[in-house]
């Protein structure tokens, strides 16, 4: 009998698991689906916005949706990789935030659905330079009320930090646009070591002439997380 009376509590504690925390992450999920949507609507509006305002046509400024997840967007020389992850996290014990009142109070806003910024070369994609390397600038984090805070290099990481303060609109979803526009145009290539190219293989020095295959990123040779923003 108290073995039967465990069996019905356990059932009991995973249905409330199922019917609450499943389906919290779900709501999440299918949330951020729709506000990555806003983010595609509003990259395009800023790329047809730059167009009008240059007419240079060697800078290059257009997209390539690549389904609901993922969005590339040609800015200049770089290709800004918007990426909408899809599970849902939650945000670590010893995260700081935990101690803010909008937290404390409701363990649910701790959930977040998570939008990645990743910033590569153009030509990286352009000439299928599989081995180039991009970089994570920016991280936006959404709950299921829609209060977000924004993790990432220079303005990105500098602007939206108060989760509890702040709810995302399509205004601030430009801006945030935007902000990862001007830090991927700022953030320059890299002069690489003398001694990174001191040593080639033939394999390596036959591919140079058609298209270059080595190894190349914004700050090749360099350590990106000892860099100051």
């Amino acid at each position: 009998m108290k073995k039967e009376k465990a069996i019905e509590q356990n059932r009991a504690a995973l249905k409330q698991l199922l019917l609450n925390k499943s389906a919290l992450k779900q709501d999440i999920a299918d949330d951020c689906e729709i506000v990555f949507e806003s983010f595609k609507k509003m990259i395009q509006f800023e790329i047809d916005a730059l167009k009008k305002v240059i007419d240079d046509p060697r800078i290059r400024l257009y997209t390539e949706d690549k389904g609901k997840f993922e969005m590339h967007v040609y800015i200049g020389s770089d290709v800004l990789v918007f990426n909408l992850h899809n599970n849902v996290f939650r945000l670590p014990d010893n995260n700081p935030l935990w101690g803010t009142s909008y937290f404390r109070g409701n363990e649910n806003n701790g959930y977040f659905g998570i939008i990645n910024v990743y910033n590569f070369l153009a030509e990286s994609f352009l000439k299928n330079r599989m081995e180039d390397i991009g970089y994570l600038i920016g991280r936006v984090f959404v709950n299921h009320e829609r209060h977000f805070w924004v993790e990432g290099k220079g303005m990105l990481g500098g602007m939206f930090k108060d989760p509890q303060n702040l709810q995302l609109s399509d205004d601030i979803v430009e801006i945030i646009v935007q902000l990862a526009f001007a830090h991927a145009l700022e953030f320059d290539l890299y002069i690489p070591p003398f001694e990174y190219y001191d040593q080639l293989t033939v394999l390596q020095i036959q591919y140079i002439g058609d298209s270059l295959k080595l190894q190349t990123a914004k700050r090749l040779g360099f350590r990106m997380k000892g860099e100051e923003n």
